[in-house]
């Protein structure tokens, strides 16, 4: 097999690898659903990936790191994981599957424009902010007015 073959392989079982690290805030999405893996690159015998924090100073970004490079090992993988700033991750980034199992978990996905946030679990689009802030600094509060269940929406970044 010639090397740029092997180099391909090795990146794309990479990304399978990194398609099963678990966010540690909301454990039912992986770390590409999240759009923070933001490239895996073979260099050598070895990959480098690039991983964006979801915003300065989040506490999870060391935790994901080394998740990420314990599962790579792991698998046989040899890697270095870089911290990439520019461009900042933006939750445009959240794949569609990522925003299908937010929804799904009960939180609702970012929202495009001046839609308004829907909720999760019954899907009605006339929903109340009881607080700018939620578990983490990322989410907020909200209460559906028609099912009266409270949620947490991931704002947009």
């Amino acid at each position: 097999m010639n090397t740029e073959r092997a180099g391909e392989e090795l990146v794309n079982r990479a990304w399978t690898v990194l398609a099963g690290v678990a966010d540690p805030e909301i454990p039912v999405l992986s770390i590409v659903d999240l759009g923070i893996v933001r490239k895996v690159e073979h260099d050598g015998d070895s990959i480098r990936v690039g991983i964006a924090p979801t915003y300065t100073g989040c506490p999870a970004t060391e935790v994901i790191a080394a998740k990420a490079s314990q599962q790579l090992r792991h698998h046989g993988i040899e890697a270095t994981i870089e911290s990439v700033l520019s461009p900042p991750w933006t939750t445009d980034w959240i794949t569609e599957a990522g925003r299908r199992k937010l929804r799904d978990y009960g939180i609702a996905p970012p929202r495009s424009g001046d839609t308004p946030v829907a909720c999760p679990r019954c899907g009605h689009m006339e929903t109340e902010k009881v607080s700018e802030f939620g578990s983490t600094p990322c989410k907020a509060s909200y209460k559906c007015t028609d099912c009266l269940e409270p949620f947490e929406y991931f704002k947009c970044l």
